[in-house]
């Protein structure tokens, strides 16, 4: 790397650090939080005030949860204490609150349960919570309640040929990789954080259905939707490809590589398949004049949506600061680092963000939804800390 793009890099950082650290993570725990409920805002308005939901989902309160134990944990902001004692509240207004096993989908206003539907994507993020938790605090309850999750997701959700339903009751339409990736996510997290190969072992399942299912051996792109046979929902050509989801699966490839301990051959293969993510999406996923991550594209590698989420965005940034980049990458790092705080997070809004934009770079919403934040950190860390 040469001293001017060291140089750049650097005064980069320093941008990224003050933001997430001095003025997102301070936003999103005091304004972000409700003390009177001991639980998250779902959204904040352009003025950092609450907006009133009727309900809370399960998803939003993991997920800030899950970031500011590992914001403690990094040592980048102290807020640990008010999301374990959020998770407790969390586990008391969500956990069996209907008396069936597993989490209701979402709490009404009064604290009781608004939708009851079990949704694996939700299950996912209160396990991922959890293995951040057992990484901050490593208290007895939360282990036990982690191993009480995985058991529940096994008993309501798995499907007869492989992999998981995405909701139950399920309407038997489709299968989603989505909140298998998510899934996956959350075992390596605790995994990491007990050592239990139990977690692995789902791990390497989960691992195993992208390669064989959710991946497509003719494009050798990462579908979204499937049918219940998990073949592709439609026919080549026509099924819809997320780059950002390119980007979270190259990086859960690498990382379970790296905590599975892959002998070389399967390591080899596995990196394989995560270069192959990474590298669909950067050619022909992301618009490089705008630095952005496009919403979607077709099988083929057709634009679908030129618009952009802020979610695509820290995704493509997590696997462009991993310290490993050619030269040209760590150009590029720098530019869509630079970019997404000049698009997506304006000094105007003092640590909050604009989740989604059109083709123009105009919002395309009018709220700052609280669970980008996760993706933020995940990316920011890596961009500040690597």
């Amino acid at each position: 790397m040469t001293r001017e793009i060291e140089d750049t890099t650097s005064g980069t950082q320093a941008r990224w650090r003050n933001w997430l650290f001095s003025q997102a993570l301070p936003l999103w725990s005091n304004a972000g939080f409700d003390p009177g409920r001991g639980l998250y805002h779902e959204r904040l308005d352009w003025a950092s005030r609450p907006v009133a939901m009727d309900a809370l989902r399960l998803m939003v309160q993991a997920r800030q949860i899950s970031t500011f134990c590992r914001a403690a944990l990094d040592g980048a902001y102290d807020a640990g204490i008010q999301a374990l004692s959020c998770l407790d509240t969390v586990k008391n207004l969500y956990h069996c609150a209907d008396d069936q096993p597993g989490w209701v989908f979402s709490i009404a206003a009064t604290d009781r349960p608004a939708q009851t539907k079990r949704d694996l994507y939700a299950h996912a993020f209160i396990l991922f919570a959890y293995g951040w938790a057992i990484r901050y605090a490593n208290r007895p309850e939360d282990r036990a309640m982690a191993r009480q999750i995985a058991a529940d997701i096994d008993l309501i959700f798995a499907a007869p040929n492989g992999g998981f339903m995405d909701a139950v009751p399920d309407e038997g339409v489709l299968r989603s990789q989505n909140p298998h990736m998510h899934l996956l996510e959350a075992y390596l997290v605790v995994f990491e954080a007990t050592g239990d190969s139990f977690y692995l072992e789902r791990a390497k399942a989960l691992v195993d259905l992208a390669r064989t299912r959710l991946i497509d051996p003719r494009s050798g792109l990462l579908l979204e939707f499937f049918g219940q046979d998990w073949h592709p929902l439609k026919s080549f050509g026509e099924n819809q490809v997320q780059p950002g989801h390119l980007f979270e699966w190259s990086w859960l490839l690498r990382d379970y590589g790296r905590l599975a301990g892959c002998e070389s051959d399967e390591a080899d293969s596995l990196a394989r398949s995560s270069g192959k993510l990474f590298e669909a999406g950067f050619a022909s996923g992301c618009d490089h004049a705008r630095c952005v991550v496009l919403d979607s594209m077709t099988d083929t590698q057709v634009i679908l949506e030129h618009s952009a989420r802020i979610w695509a965005q820290t995704e493509l940034l997590r696997l462009l600061h991993t310290g490993e980049q050619i030269p040209e990458h760590a150009v590029k790092a720098t530019l869509f680092a630079t970019s997404f705080l000049e698009q997506f997070a304006p000094l105007s809004l003092k640590g909050g963000w604009i989740d989604h934009i059109d083709a123009e770079g105009d919002r395309l919403v009018e709220y700052m939804p609280a669970s980008s934040l996760y993706h933020i950190y995940g990316a920011g860390r890596q961009i500040i800390l690597s």
